[in-house]
């Protein structure tokens, strides 16, 4: 089990770093709308479980997941700035969490939405990147109004 979690946390690290390298993630997107599951770790306080929408670093591991009752969704690229001002905030909105790299059995890292913009800012940092925003003046503009909602 810990051999898992050390794996699940890799590929969360490198989900991070991917998508800061190239401001794209996938999400698989059929007709009526994108390619949910549920939490394997996380219930609501009334004991529904959490759902989730997955999201990967890349199409060909987005495609890896094309089976069973997703078998008629297609990889599609969510630009970077797009996923964090919309996805990851309305996500957070909604009370959903964030699949991340998940593989064929539908494993992988569950992130908390704004814990994720957190990720992705510091690693655009270390690389010396920044992301257009629209909705804020800059990342610091981000993170700061993030880190004001965390510690409330």
């Amino acid at each position: 089990m810990l051999q898992d979690h050390i794996t699940v946390q890799n590929r969360y690290k490198d989900f991070i770093k991917k998508i800061s390298e190239t401001e794209v993630v996938f999400a698989l997107k059929d007709d009526k709308g994108y390619a949910t599951s549920y939490s394997n770790e996380a219930e609501y306080e009334d004991g529904e479980e959490v759902q989730i929408i997955c999201f990967w670093s890349d199409a060909a591991r987005a495609k890896s997941c094309i089976e069973n009752e997703w078998n008629q969704y297609e990889p599609s690229p969510v630009p970077l700035n797009e996923f964090v001002e919309n996805w990851c905030l309305g996500m957070n909105s909604d009370g959903l969490l964030v699949g991340t790299n998940f593989d064929s059995n539908l494993f992988g890292y569950e992130a908390e939405p704004l814990e994720l913009i957190l990720d992705i800012i510091e690693e655009l940092k270390a690389s010396e990147k920044s992301l257009e925003l629209r909705k804020f003046k800059d990342m610091e503009d981000l993170e700061k109004q993030i880190r004001e909602v965390w510690e409330e």
